[in-house]
């Protein structure tokens, strides 16, 4: 990585979390997979998994990097990979 890269501003992400049913997150870059008790993201803070049972994605707006989860979640994880930005959407839409 150089100098120039570390220059770059992060756009915020954050993530609102409601009774372990609703999750509202923001600076998702991709979906990299998903099914009803996985869903892995690419974040501006590296990759990042939520767990749980009956997990739907409602909403995914990769423009404005927006993206809601209904279910019922168990976890949430992130990895340290920040570079690797392709993800499902990217790979199924070239």
């Amino acid at each position: 990585m150089d100098s120039s890269e570390n220059n770059i501003s992060l756009k915020k992400h954050s993530i609102i979390l409601e009774n372990r049913k609703n999750l509202n997150a923001t600076g998702v870059y991709d979906v990299i997979g998903f099914d009803n008790q996985q869903i892995t993201l690419k974040t501006e803070l590296g990759e990042m998994m939520i767990g749980g049972n009956d997990l739907k994605i409602n909403r995914f707006s990769q423009e404005n990097g927006e993206l809601d989860i209904n279910g019922e979640i168990n976890s949430i994880i992130y990895s340290e990979d920040r570079d690797n930005r392709d993800g499902f959407f990217s790979k199924l839409f070239r």
